[in-house]
């Protein structure tokens, strides 16, 4: 399925992704596969394509708050179901596919990384689900008119994590539901959280292998 992609991505990178990114199962998640990164990926060429604009590829990665959030909705649809949906900080797409692939109306990848987002809409062509995509920080913004906002791994520095948190609370005054995933880092806002369920999942970063999905509450 060819689909049009972010524009300032070089058509290389992207060629460089389907051949060397073999498209697997994702670990406790199998009911979506995606480009993932291996020892033979040779990531490195990528940087070297786009000196400026190749930034961390957290994208090429399985993270436990992604991983554990699409783990949740496959078996929670009714979260995402009929609703419009936001996935921030997409990165891969794992979690926009995952609510895409059990019903939710229209869903929106967002991510800074404008690599992270056009490999998010082949992943979502792999998985023959449609997704939106929006390259910048939506952080910045009013929330957009979704029902929710699905967070997986943003609480990984002081800086962002206090912007998602601020937006995170614009969202529940606009009555937007927003539900986390993470492997308990150092700067999730533990006390304005719910925890809806726990996993042990894989995780790429310095987490030891376990992650909860919360809900966000109002402060």
């Amino acid at each position: 399925m060819d689909l049009p992609l972010h524009t300032d991505v070089p058509p290389r990178v992207l060629q460089l992704v389907q051949t060397h990114f073999p498209v697997l199962p994702v670990p406790f998640v199998p009911e979506i596969r995606l480009h993932k990164a291996v020892p033979t990926s040779g990531l490195w060429r990528l940087a070297e394509i786009d000196e400026t604009g190749f930034g961390a590829p957290y994208w090429a990665h399985h993270w436990g708050g992604g991983t554990a959030l699409a783990r949740y909705i496959f078996d929670h649809p009714d979260i995402v179901a009929g609703r419009r949906v936001l996935d921030l900080g997409s990165g891969s797409g794992i979690v926009g596919i995952a609510a895409a692939k059990t019903g939710a109306r229209d869903v929106i990848c967002a991510d800074t990384d404008k690599y992270a987002v056009a490999v998010a809409r082949l992943n979502a062509a792999i998985n023959e689900v449609a997704v939106s995509t929006v390259v910048g920080d939506v952080t910045a913004d009013a929330p957009p008119e979704v029902d929710a906002v699905l967070i997986g791994d943003l609480f990984y520095e002081p800086d962002l994590a206090a912007r998602v948190t601020a937006f995170a609370d614009r969202c529940l005054t606009a009555h937007i539901e927003v539900v986390v995933g993470d492997p308990w880092r150092a700067f999730l806002p533990r006390s304005r959280l719910q925890v809806l369920a726990e996993y042990v999942v894989p995780d790429f970063g310095d987490g030891d292998g376990k992650s909860a999905v919360f809900r966000f509450k109002p402060g």
